[in-house]
């Protein structure tokens, strides 16, 4: 029951972050208007909003996207621990 849980995690964790890095990709040859880009944007931007409000930006670089990856990952290692010690 929990390998299930555990494969499901990693799964979702992968998929985000996946979505985070072709976000990050498309957003320098995509038109904002594009309907992929839309898509993932109305998936991912919901996490990335938080960060980008208590993080400035430094100069022109946003690097919501690598926080949220880490973020990800965090996520991601603790709730396998909890399954795996279960």
């Amino acid at each position: 029951m929990f390998d299930f849980l555990i494969v499901l995690v990693r799964v979702a964790a992968n998929i985000f972050s996946l979505l985070v890095i072709v976000k990050v990709l498309l957003s320098y040859f995509l038109s904002p208007y594009h309907p992929v880009r839309q898509t993932i944007d109305q998936i991912i931007e919901p996490l990335l909003s938080p960060i980008r409000n208590r993080m400035p930006m430094i100069g022109m670089f946003d690097f919501s996207p690598i926080i949220l990856l880490v973020l990800i990952q965090i996520i991601e290692f603790l709730l396998v621990s909890v399954f795996a010690s279960l």
